[in-house]
């Protein structure tokens, strides 16, 4: 009769799938599919958590670790995204699928299963990095063309002024479509911005482990390359370390970012600067905001975050707002479990604090 352990464990095999067993009392696997083994490497005799976390990349150890040991109640637990590194190949990304069970005897079993993601990672990080580029250059267009465009409403207003009774209807005519065109260009772009927003964050959020150091720098980087062309804003980056994890949906997360930092533009005169910091504090990472602007009245302090908030102003260029921006970023930084405050005062400049919790 055909022994039923040696049965399943065939019939796994069969599927080709990278299925583990891990024991959190002994901390050792008791089962591992060949298709895993590959995976990691294994060696036949190797079975323990230090096996597996010794193909880990350093930073990345205590991570794991803290997704295997404290899943508290059972069933399906959340997605543990790592990177391991062999000696004389690149990094790889694996992403681990556990469910917790618990026997009536009080074992707890983590099965699952792993996959390497490396090549998925690479093709929607390619992605990613486009539509950060497309977000900031959208938004140093809008803040480049406030100013001609509104200069160019300036000046019809001037010429219908001057020429008082003296203008003809085919002179003011012209002038008034030079004046209506400049206006629609500026907020043609704006509505753009705006439909670009609203739709990323009405879609679903999907999170996984990125680097925010990196992701940041993807996103500032347009702004730093249009200083002294374009800007006539300083824009810089400070983190306080070179790597700094977060579970975050990219594009929904760095579009908040590039929403505030397009804010600090309208409101930051030229000469300004604005700066975005970045670090870890004990199990919270901070990540801030700061402009030498004009700053936000006291009397708009309380309802900033608020829906078509009545905060809503011009920029300094006469940039449009709708007033939705501030609501659905404290939106967005809530959905990563985060929380969003500000500090500012007139004419000393505005910085928003935004916490994550550390991945």
């Amino acid at each position: 009769m055909i022994n039923s352990h040696e049965f399943c464990k065939a019939l796994l095999e069969q599927t080709g799938l990278s299925l583990f067993g891990y024991d959190t009392g002994s901390h050792k696997f008791v089962y591992l599919s060949p298709a895993f083994k590959e995976i990691f490497k294994f060696q036949e005799d190797q079975s323990d958590i230090a096996a597996l976390l010794s193909k880990v990349h350093p930073d990345d150890q205590e991570h794991v670790i803290k997704n295997l040991t404290e899943a508290q109640e059972p069933g399906i637990c959340p997605e543990i995204e790592f990177r391991i590194r062999f000696t004389g190949q690149s990094e790889q990304w694996v992403c681990l699928r556990p469910t917790l069970l618990e026997q009536s005897t009080g074992e707890r079993l983590i099965i699952g299963h792993a996959e390497d993601i490396s090549i998925r990672r690479q093709y929607n990080d390619n992605l990613k990095k486009y539509s950060n580029k497309k977000n900031s250059v959208l938004n140093i267009l809008s803040h480049d063309l406030a100013g001609p465009m509104g200069m160019i409403h300036n000046l019809a207003e001037i010429l219908v002024e001057q020429l008082g009774d003296r203008a003809d209807e085919d002179a003011l005519e012209i002038i008034q479509l030079i004046d209506k065109s400049s206006q629609n260009g500026t907020r043609l772009i704006q509505e753009f911005m705006k439909k670009e927003f609203l739709e990323s964050a009405q879609t679903e959020v999907i999170t996984r482990r990125v680097n925010l150091v990196e992701k940041f720098r993807e996103a500032i980087v347009e702004y730093q390359r249009a200083e002294g062309k374009v800007l006539h804003v300083q824009v810089d980056f400070t983190p306080a370390q070179e790597e700094v994890y977060a579970q975050i949906d990219d594009i929904k997360f760095l579009q908040a970012i590039s929403n505030l930092i397009s804010n600090a533009l309208k409101f930051t005169p030229d000469g300004g600067s604005i700066t975005v910091g970045l670090e870890e504090k004990n199990d919270q990472i901070l990540i801030t905001v700061s402009d030498t602007g004009v700053g936000i009245p006291k009397k708009y302090h309380a309802t900033l975050f608020d829906e078509f908030t009545k905060a809503r102003r011009p920029g300094l260029k006469g940039e449009p707002s709708v007033g939705l921006g501030m609501s659905i970023i404290k939106t967005i930084v809530e959905w990563h479990h985060g929380q969003i405050s500000f500090e500012s005062a007139e004419g000393k400049g505005t910085t928003f604090y935004i916490t994550l919790p550390k991945a």
